[in-house]
């Protein structure tokens, strides 16, 4: 069925409701955007549904939140595990609860049975939440950090982590299985209370959240001597962070934790925010405001389901703000706790420390000094957190500190999926930590790259929306895979690896060899000089993301070269 049947078929079938049949009729002059929101189902894909609000099948809304559920539904009965439940969260985006509800009573409508937060909550504590009441799988309604526009439903499993092979491949072919809306289940929410289906997670589970948390903190005394000196700014960039990041800093004893007021709030349209992305410097307006005007020692945001971090910290020298990108915090942190932790004989003889193939290889060099085993996976979080079940089952490692690029870390082991909550914690512990040293965190992140060397690494993303966008898309790494260049300005190809092959080549010798990890429509170049770049279309959003890293003699010199790097990366894929 093309494109225009299927739209007639929205209009006119009763199974949609009135308003959304009116809404789709209204726009029946306007071919071009009746293509963009049916030319093609809104992808369930590794991770879940993101896409912008709206009627169609290429749109979020009730209709295909319900189809992905009884998908979902689907899986756990041929699993066996319906007994066990699912746990359902959502943060404060448009239509977030909406969607959170007919989850629930789908799921409810075949028996099974739904643990759903009364209100919002961040990510990580859906995590917490799946294992700590045994459930089956996990949902959270959130479009992460994407413009208000957005809203996404992610699926986890009963590791708390994000669905990984197989079961994410097992979970999508069951979804694509639904194809008539009339077999999509759903029930009033008074029925399923009555069934005992439908239960609301008590305020007990926040409690023992944070209490996971504070397990995590190495330093509690040196808190205590520098709380009436250090002062903190936070930014909730009015989502889901705001009252566990304010609890749990009071609780660990830091009296001076200023909220940017125009911030605190659930905001669906983030007024104040043209994109609630921490890797976006417009984002920290208000907070650097505030700063100046309570002379704050750091700046801190989380984006609106916390499960990412911004920093902002001073530098000693010039009195300035310096922003941290999401590898020098994740850096700073791995730092700060694994220094303390071999100080305090807490580092584990089979200690690993786990990194995405696009962060820095600063990372490479702490986990070096301190005899860490590195484990590499693919983009996305999730790899990290399934590593952390194979320690479990193997026995093999224990896990130390883990990260990404994007602003994503995880501190302990209570979640399996990045927390920006206890990246708070942590960062605010660390530069407690040293300001009774008498430093500055930006001082610190200076000591750590003269440590280590200076690396910087940058990323440029391309947006192509629409049909015509995913064709071009494909094109521009097609055109990659097949022709891939053997310079990129004044840097050679030492190795290129194609993910999706698996396949990885070295240029000198021609010799091939498998990249060990799972097939992803990735390609990578590792140049000579420590410099790399890759490849990679985002899995969410219409986009495709080109990631680069230099080493320099010094910030100057590492930013120097990052943007030859990036200028001819540019210049071969035609930007």
């Amino acid at each position: 069925m093309g494109y225009m049947e299927t739209y007639k078929a929205w209009c006119e079938n009763e199974y949609f409701d009135e308003d959304t049949r009116a809404e789709l009729k209204s726009i029946a002059g306007d071919e071009k955007e009746i293509e963009d929101r049916f030319y093609k189902d809104l992808e369930f894909g590794t991770g879940g549904l993101r896409g912008v609000i709206g009627n169609g099948t290429n749109r979020m809304n009730v209709y295909i939140v319900r189809k992905a559920t009884q998908g979902l539904a689907n899986f756990i009965i041929k699993e066996g595990t319906q007994d066990k439940g699912v746990a359902i969260s959502h943060d404060n985006r448009r239509m977030s609860r909406e969607f959170a509800q007919e989850a629930a009573l789908c799921l409810a409508a075949n028996g099974i049975k739904v643990y759903i937060f009364p209100s919002l909550r961040p990510t990580p504590e859906l995590s917490f939440a799946v294992r700590e009441l045994h459930c089956t799988a996990g949902i959270m309604v959130t479009a992460s950090h994407n413009p208000p526009e957005y809203n996404g439903y992610k699926v986890y499993w009963d590791d708390g982590c994000q669905i990984t092979a197989p079961k994410d491949t097992q979970i999508i072919n069951e979804v694509k299985a639904v194809t008539d809306f009339n077999d999509v289940k759903t029930i009033d929410e008074e029925e399923a209370r009555v069934r005992g289906l439908y239960n609301i997670i008590g305020y007990d589970m926040d409690d023992a959240f944070i209490a996971a948390l504070k397990k995590q903190s190495l330093n509690g005394d040196i808190i205590k001597q520098v709380a009436d000196d250090i002062k903190i700014v936070y930014s909730p960039f009015n989502g889901t962070g705001n009252v566990p990041v304010r609890r749990i800093l009071r609780e660990l004893g830091f009296k001076n934790v200023y909220v940017v007021p125009e911030q605190e709030k659930p905001d669906p349209n983030f007024t104040t925010l043209e994109y609630p992305n921490p890797e976006d410097p417009k984002a920290f307006t208000y907070a650097l405001r505030l700063a100046k005007e309570v002379d704050a020692d750091i700046i801190l945001a989380t984006d609106p389901d916390a499960d990412r971090l911004g920093v902002y910290s001073k530098d000693t020298k010039s009195g300035e703000y310096k922003s941290f990108t999401g590898n020098m915090s994740g850096m700073l942190i791995a730092e700060y706790l694994l220094s303390q932790r071999k100080e305090k004989g807490l580092l584990h003889e089979n200690g690993a420390f786990v990194k995405t193939i696009v962060s820095t290889n600063l990372a490479d060099l702490i986990a070096k000094e301190y005899n860490l085993k590195l484990i590499e996976v693919l983009t996305g979080f999730k790899y990290i957190g399934e590593q952390i079940k194979f320690f479990e089952q193997n026995n093999t490692y224990e896990y130390e500190f883990g990260f990404e690029e994007s602003y994503g870390c995880l501190v302990g082991t209570h979640a399996r999926d990045k927390d920006a909550i206890v990246a708070v914690m942590a960062l605010c512990e660390a530069a407690a930590y040293y300001k009774s040293k008498g430093i500055t965190l930006w001082d610190q992140m200076i000591n750590i790259f003269d440590k280590y060397g200076y690396f910087k690494e940058g990323q440029k993303a391309v947006t192509m929306k629409g049909a015509e966008g995913a064709v071009q898309i494909a094109k521009m790494m097609d055109d990659l895979r097949n022709n891939p260049p053997k310079k990129f300005g004044a840097w050679n190809v030492v190795e290129f690896r194609d993910y999706k092959k698996d396949e990885c080549t070295v240029i000198a010798t021609g010799e091939k060899k498998p990249t060990g990890l799972p097939e992803s429509n990735v390609l990578y170049f590792e140049l000579n000089d420590h410099a790399w770049c890759c490849a990679r279309p985002s899995g969410t959003e219409p986009k495709i993301k080109f990631y680069m890293g230099v080493k320099g003699t010094g910030l100057e010199d590492a930013d120097k070269k990052l943007e030859e790097l990036t200028d001819a990366v540019s210049e071969i894929v035609g930007l």
